[in-house]
């Protein structure tokens, strides 16, 4: 079942009912809404005069829903998940610790290889070469340490707005449209992260990001091969010639599709929520040594 992802950016006061979200508004003529928790896989909260009861809270966490906060500026900058996520954690957390490096090299391996390729195919559909990208992927080694990956995006970003903005530059803090890419993984995050939860794994320690500030390593790990599908939002928002200079509601609704968004995994289309479940499982599958193969998505 896909779960719904719930965003609020006005005043609202958020409480629970028998096992339902429901939001009231100030505005009296404006009738309150309900939503069976168990729908709900990701909130998002972008309002200081949002209030939601700690009782909604615990309910949310329970289901394994992610919770988004963000800040002034409207961007996500928080993020809380479920303690408690899969009934065998303590087995699935001590096959993740015990993972061995060339296992994690390899898992690193192919997810820079189904990053490449994810960024090949978005490319090509602009019309772009991509010999070379196709050509780097299959030349990834274990723990990539040729850095294939810093090739292939150095490449990609030249191309991929070419037609839309002049010199392009990838970076957090770099002006518009990195606002809505900033945007759209961020959201990306939550869902990767609320499904290694699910998994039974610690969203903290990583295959290849391991940056001791960084709570969230493994997401950041995973998350790299379904960056190309942000990215492809956002390349159609610019195609529209919508002002994406600031996070109009427009902007946030289409990004906020990402979750549903249909990609393809061993030749099944899938919203991205479920693809990404079946990554996170066939992860534990890993390291768990009943496979090796991780199930990363495709465009086709």
């Amino acid at each position: 079942m896909i779960k719904h992802t719930l965003y609020f950016g006005n005043e609202a006061y958020l409480s629970t009912k028998d096992e339902q979200l429901i939001a009231r508004f100030p505005d009296k003529e404006k009738p309150s809404a309900k939503v069976p928790i168990e729908d709900i896989g990701v909130v998002i909260l972008d309002h200081y005069r949002l209030t939601y009861t700690q009782s909604l809270m615990t309910k949310l966490l329970h289901n394994n829903v992610a919770m988004v906060t963000c800040n002034e500026k409207h961007l996500p900058q928080g993020l809380m998940l479920n303690l408690e996520g899969n009934h065998i954690q303590t087995e699935r957390f001590t096959a993740q610790i015990n993972a061995s490096v060339p296992l994690k090299k390899n898992l690193w391996q192919q997810t820079v290889k189904a990053k490449i390729m994810n960024q090949a195919y978005l490319l090509e559909q602009q019309g772009e070469k991509v010999e070379n990208m196709k050509y780097w992927a299959g030349k990834v080694g274990s723990g990539d340490p040729e850095n294939y990956e810093g090739r292939a995006a150095a490449y990609y970003w030249e191309k991929l707005f070419k037609a839309e903005i002049d010199d392009f530059t990838r970076g957090r803090f770099d002006p518009e449209p990195n606002n809505l890419l900033n945007y759209g993984y961020a959201i990306l995050r939550a869902v990767i992260a609320r499904n290694l939860v699910g998994s039974g794994m610690l969203p903290t320690l990583g295959i290849h990001h391991h940056n001791k500030y960084n709570a969230y390593c493994l997401a950041d790990d995973i998350m790299e091969p379904f960056r190309p599908f942000v990215d492809h939002l956002v390349l159609n928002l610019l195609k529209q010639r919508l002002d994406i200079y600031e996070l109009s509601p427009k902007v946030k609704k289409a990004l906020l599709q990402l979750p549903v968004v249909d990609v393809v995994i061993n030749k099944k289309q899938n919203p991205l929520m479920i693809a990404s479940q079946q990554t996170t499982a066939s992860l534990h599958q890993c390291f768990a040594g009943t496979t090796r193969s991780l199930k990363y998505p495709g465009f086709e």
